[in-house]
This record gives structure tokens, sequence and C-alpha cells, in this order.
């Protein structure tokens, strides 16, 4: 008979995200992660069947606490739901440095262009292209353009932040995504306008 469990399953994963939160994924070890449980690691291998399940998950922990920030942007009606994506995304890069570093600045095995990226890397992207569409009433391709060229700009500013090589107060991230937003989209405008008498 397998021993008993001394952690639950989601007890050892809290442990481990409060680690990756604080020091990055690197820390996350079975001898870190025991002392974290204050305990030995040998606990931790009763739940999961090696250090490899231990960080898989965590990771989906991590993706989902950002999928529940993009869900608050969403169900906000102060501002284009766009823009409050775009805020909240620079917000988890500020609260959260470690975990947008592991989910966003992590080097990946596949080197995607910049076209499939985003659908590659957001679980939210139809729901927030929809928003972008819906918000400024342009079609499918110009949608995808903005949403492309905002994420480059506001990726930018969450590397930014999330390494702390500036500070950025709520206001002045907002300020930029707008300016940024107007120039882009009066670009894609433009663009649409030309093609169309060409």
């Amino acid at each position: 008979m397998p021993p008993k469990a001394k952690f639950t399953r989601e007890e050892i994963l809290q442990s481990a995200l409060q680690i990756v939160r604080r020091e990055g994924m690197q820390a996350l070890t079975a001898r870190r992660l025991g002392k974290e449980l204050g305990s030995s690691a040998r606990p931790v291998f009763t739940v999961f069947d090696g250090m490899e399940e231990v960080e898989a998950e965590t990771v989906k922990q991590a993706k989902a606490l950002y999928a529940s920030y993009v869900e608050e942007a969403l169900g906000q009606t102060e501002m284009p739901a766009f823009k409050s994506v775009g805020l909240q995304y620079v917000l988890f890069a500020i609260r959260e440095p470690k975990l947008f570093q592991l989910l966003f600045m992590t080097e990946q095995r596949e080197n995607l262009s910049v076209y499939a990226v985003l659908p590659a890397i957001e679980e939210n992207y139809d729901t927030i292209l929809r928003s972008v569409r819906e918000g400024y009433g342009i079609d499918e391709r110009q949608s995808e353009a903005l949403y492309r060229h905002l994420w480059i700009y506001t990726h930018g500013i969450a590397v930014l932040c999330a390494t702390r090589l500036c500070s950025l107060t709520i206001q002045e991230i907002g300020c930029l995504l707008s300016e940024a937003c107007r120039g882009f989209l009066r670009e894609i405008r433009e663009g649409a306008n030309k093609e169309s008498i060409g």
C-alpha cells in the first residue's frame, strides 16, 4: 500500500507557485519545495510522479492567474475592453514579474512568425480579437493587424516593468497605450482607404 500523502496536491502546487513567484522557475527543485512545505522532498513524490509534473502544473497555475487578469479586463465597462486587456497585461508584469517572465519571456522551442505568435500564446485570442473588431468597427484583417501591433508595443512596456528597467504609473501606461492605439488605428484605416481607392 502506498504511503499516505502528507500534503494535498493543491498544497504542494500552492507552495510551488509561491517559490516561482518569488524566485523564478529555476528555483523550483524538490529540495526547495520540501523546505517550503516544512518537510523533506519525499512527500512531494507521494502525490506527483516527478518534478516535471510539478513544473507543468505550476505553469498551468500561472496561466490561470494570468487568465483571471484578462477576464477582469474583458468584464469591465469603463474603457474599451482591448485597452483594458493591455493594461492588465502590464499590471500582471508589474505585480507578478517572475510569472510574467515564465509565461512571456522564456525561450520557446519553436520560433513562430509574428503573425502566428499571438494565437499560440494567448488563450483568449479570439475573445480579444472580437473586442477589437467590435470596439473599433474594423474588419477581421484590420483587427488582427491592430491587435498584433499593439501587443508588440504593450509587450515592450510589460518587459520594461517586469525587469524593473523602468517604473510607470497606471495613468502613464494608459496614456501610452491610447497614443499608440490611435496611431496604429489611423495607419490601418488609411491603408484600407488607399487600397479601396487604388
